[in-house]
């Protein structure tokens, strides 16, 4: 299964938090950090304020800070929030399957899908930023 790049953004941006160590980072840093567009960070950065996965502050003093909730989050149910809950293949599409009526694949891939999920649901953001990966976060920010 391949994720979206917003999901693999926000994962990296709730880990990024993660380590600030009491800094708040804009959402230009993070997206500077992380090497992606603004404009995509900054739609990322909303979706996980709209979750309350994190606060977001504008103006002198503000920035960016992990929730607890986000530093609790399981990763799995980020990944669902930011994937949706929508079928792996479009059986129904443009030009809908003519198996569809009596398919077991498109079962078989939603299992899988969830099989995918639920194997993610243990891990928290806290524990993706364990050693070594916390102390990498903490070296590829541009920040001085």
């Amino acid at each position: 299964m391949r994720l979206l790049r917003s999901t693999d953004l926000a994962l990296r941006v709730l880990m990024r938090l993660a380590v600030a160590e009491g800094s708040t980072p804009t959402t230009r840093d993070v997206a500077t950090d992380m090497d992606v567009p603004y404009t995509h960070a900054a739609k990322v950065v909303a979706e996980l304020q709209h979750l309350g996965l994190l606060d977001a502050r504008r103006g002198r003093g503000g920035g960016l800070t992990l929730t607890e909730a986000g530093r609790t989050a399981s990763v799995g149910s980020v990944v669902r929030a930011f994937e949706g809950d929508g079928d792996v293949v479009d059986c129904e599409g443009a030009t809908p399957c003519p198996l569809h009526s009596a398919c077991r694949l498109r079962g078989a891939l939603r299992r899988a899908q969830e099989a995918f999920f639920a194997s993610l649901d243990p891990l928290t953001v806290g524990d993706m930023v364990a050693s070594p990966t916390g102390p990498l976060l903490l070296g590829i920010s541009r920040r001085p």
